[in-house]
């Protein structure tokens, strides 16, 4: 993997100050996003990636981070202080993301890089460039339970300063079911990609797997990537990509973004990383009203999720 140009996030965050705030939601195709990311949608669309780079895709909370250093430490054969050499959002840059000057843009970091690059996005499948597909990059998608999702986006929603007042609990359930959140409908994100991924060749993988065998899908994820890594460097990566020593890594628990924007004090961005944990916030009532809409909009899907492992 290339060389990447350190970028400090904390000290451009910094400089720009008051012009951070909570961004409305713009819709783009039917997709509400970010009001920046929105405006700025005719370059993002217009990205052309090299054949070499891979796009790791996901609904927001699903796993994205855990991946990205996955996939970082194979590239590297394990080696945890070359994966240590700069902030996850500096390794793998978010491709459509736009902030305020001078904080740079996912596509001003990617012009600092040279191919192979490892890059990030949350867009459903029906917004990602052209290009990724023209040029037959490799896709990695990573999935979640929808109940699991919802309580981790709620969460970081309240610790995100940049995205729109999450409000209580109970009204931000119907807003997900609805597909009203940044970056829309988890129901069309999740189908989006499981309906094409064989057409496009996309390695569809489940966050619910990753935590019940960690091994099994760190080696699926190198066969993938056409890899080849001894079985000790295997255990490594698994190792240094638990939830614990991912949250204790700073170049990997997003603590360089300042609190002007993450509050970590409200909640951290690496908060639980469980499966099941929305049986701690989901009523019985909540949960049985959410599976009832789920069964009506996921029918035929046939997608294998689970709420429990």
């Amino acid at each position: 993997m290339s060389q990447v140009k350190t970028l400090s996030y904390g000290e451009s965050i910094e400089k720009a100050g008051d012009t951070l705030s909570r961004f409305p939601l713009i819709p783009i195709r039917g997709t509400p996003l970010m009001s920046l990311i929105a405006e700025n949608f005719d370059s993002i669309w217009a990205f052309r990636p090299d054949p070499t780079d891979l796009l790791i895709a996901t609904y927001p909370k699903a796993g994205t981070t855990w991946t990205q250093e996955i996939v970082d430490l194979l590239y590297h054969n394990g080696d945890a202080e070359m994966c240590k050499r700069a902030p996850t959002p500096t390794r793998s840059p978010f491709l459509e993301i736009f902030s305020p000057k001078p904080i740079p843009s996912g596509l001003d970091l990617l012009e600092t890089m040279d191919p192979p690059r490892m890059i990030k996005t949350h867009l459903p499948i029906q917004l990602v460039p052209p290009g990724f597909w023209e040029n037959k990059c490799k896709v990695i998608y990573v999935a979640r339970n929808a109940k699991d999702n919802l309580v981790s986006y709620y969460h970081f929603d309240r610790m995100n300063k940049t995205q729109p007042e999450p409000g209580p609990w109970e009204g931000y359930i119907p807003k997900f079911m609805r597909g009203e959140l940044a970056w829309g409908s988890w129901y069309g994100h999740v189908k989006g990609y499981w309906e094409e991924r064989e057409k496009r060749n996309i390695l569809y993988i489940f966050y619910e797997d990753m935590k019940e065998n960690p091994r099994r899908e760190v080696e699926r994820i190198m066969r993938y990537l056409n890899l080849s890594l001894p079985d000790e460097a295997i255990s490594r990566i698994v190792e240094l990509t638990t939830f614990k020593s991912m949250k204790e890594n700073p170049m990997a628990n997003y603590s360089c973004i300042p609190n002007v924007i993450f509050d970590h004090s409200v909640s951290p961005f690496m908060r639980k990383g469980e499966v099941g944990d929305w049986q701690n916030s989901f009523t019985a009532e909540q949960s049985q009203l959410f599976d009832e809409d789920y069964e009506k909009q996921m029918k035929g899907a046939n997608i294998p999720f689970r709420t429990l492992i």
